[in-house]
């Protein structure tokens, strides 16, 4: 595959992803809510939910949602063994990601426009969405692990996979800005099946890569063509990295918490009474900069101490809003929870850059001791993990804390509470993170100046 040289190649390759994972943010946070309606505030249900009843019944779709989620993962390893492996003659990458892209966007839009039996929860609406969603994550799957596979081969230094990695980690940001404050803004006058169909053509930033891979054909017989496995032997390379593996077991942990808290915002902060706008602009309006300080962190102390700092701040802001959200209304519930936000901003973005840094660091690492390629796989896996904590979080937890009833009001109140454990078993997990990975980045310089 070409090598990307510059800043301004890695920065646009970089911004590829945030149309898609903006899907899967409308389709987590949105869409899935958007179908049992208790949980919301009541001035929230008219806009916030698709016919202001219940559509589904909560004890299958919890059901569903876990399957969902647990697909998510387990079908990440043969859709990495697919793009790891596919033979064209336009390479490996651009057609998996073709592939993956258009059943995503036409299972997207089915479940945002179309309600088998709007009267009501029944097991069709439950069973017609259940597979909607895992068709959705299926194939959301095989586009973004194609595209994170990339992130090994489009550059060859542990710096340029970093700068990759945070740039795409700001786009994040951008998409939960967009998410979280943009659409919450137009849900106050608005229905979500059109701003779901609204935020529709943000996933055209995939297109980017189409035009920025540049491989050789991957047909037997091409001598450029990569080292491939099969999928049992891929599987085994993965299996065997202990530093990896133990990794995996940190960053489930993370995943649980971060993944409620996102699952569940929007339920959250109707109910609670706070501005959700105000805290999500306080959390992500400053992660550029918080992102500075996290590289600053790495560079000096290493992965593991500047992970662990990440971690301990988001726990903290799960705390202080799970207290503030027992405050009276008023304009001092308001600043509190905007500080929360301001404590959640010093670490929340590099939530999300590790999930992209490390696994590109180590599927490097090792194809550069057994010159195998197959760092889709890696994502794959991670992806597993990921799917299983998230399916936990977004599926179980969340249905059984919309639904439960403390002390006369709606479990909701206590989500942040609950994610904030998963942060604190994530802390103690990275202890035993392998050497190697604790000191990943540390004393590594910047990147060359273009010329």
């Amino acid at each position: 595959m070409k090598i990307l040289t510059t800043k301004k190649q890695m920065l646009v390759y970089a911004i590829s992803g945030l149309g898609v994972n903006m899907l899967n943010l409308m389709m987590g946070s949105y869409l899935c809510s958007a179908l049992i309606a208790s949980g919301f505030g009541e001035k929230a249900i008219p806009f916030q939910t698709f016919e202001g009843h219940d559509l589904v019944i909560a004890a299958l779709w919890a059901t569903f949602a876990l399957i969902a989620k647990i697909l998510d993962g387990v079908i990440d390893i043969p859709m990495a063994s697919f793009t790891d492996r596919l033979k064209t003659r336009f390479g490996r990458r651009r057609p998996a990601l073709v592939i993956g892209l258009v059943p995503m966007i036409l299972a997207y839009i089915l479940f945002a426009a179309v309600t088998p039996n709007p009267e009501g929860a029944t097991v069709l609406n439950t069973v017609f969405y259940g597979i909607i969603l895992c068709v959705f994550y299926s194939f959301y799957t095989l586009t973004m692990v194609t595209y994170y596979a990339t992130f090994t081969e489009i550059v060859d230094t542990t710096e340029k996979r970093n700068f990759i990695s945070n740039v795409k980690s700001v786009c994040d940001i951008a998409y939960f800005i967009l998410g979280y404050v943009v659409v919450r803004a137009m849900l106050n006058g608005m229905n979500i099946r059109p701003v779901a169909l609204i935020v529709l053509p943000l996933v055209a930033t995939m297109i980017i890569p189409l035009f920025m891979i540049k491989e050789p054909s991957t047909l037997d017989g091409v001598e450029e063509a990569p080292e491939t496995v099969n999928l049992v032997k891929s599987i085994g390379c993965t299996f065997k990295n202990r530093d990896f593996i133990i990794w995996m077991v940190v960053y489930s942990f993370m995943t649980f918490g971060v993944q409620l808290f996102l699952g569940g915002i929007n339920e959250y902060f109707s109910y609670v009474g706070m501005s959700m706008i105000f805290v999500m602009v306080s959390s992500f309006a400053p992660v550029p900069f918080t992102l500075i300080l996290y590289n600053k962190l790495i560079e000096k102390f290493g992965f593991g101490w500047a992970f662990r700092y990440v971690l301990v701040t988001f726990t903290v802001s799960m705390m202080m809003l799970f207290g503030f959200s027992f405050l009276p209304a008023g304009t001092g519930k308001t600043v509190a929870s905007i500080l929360g936000g301001l404590v959640a901003s010093l670490g929340i973005g590099a939530l999300f850059s590790v999930a992209y840094s490390v696994p590109a660091q180590l599927a490097a690492d090792e194809e550069k001791k057994t010159g195998i390629s197959n760092s889709a796989m890696y994502f794959a896996v991670q992806g597993l993990f990921a799917g299983v904590a998230a399916g936990i979080g977004t599926g179980v937890v969340l249905t059984a804390l919309k639904k439960a009833v403390v002390n006369g009001g709606s479990a909701i109140v206590y989500m942040t509470l609950v994610a904030s454990i998963g942060a604190v078993l994530a802390f103690v997990f990275t202890f035993i993170l392998p050497e190697s990975v604790k000191v990943m980045g540390k004393g590594d310089g910047k990147l060359p100046k273009e010329d």
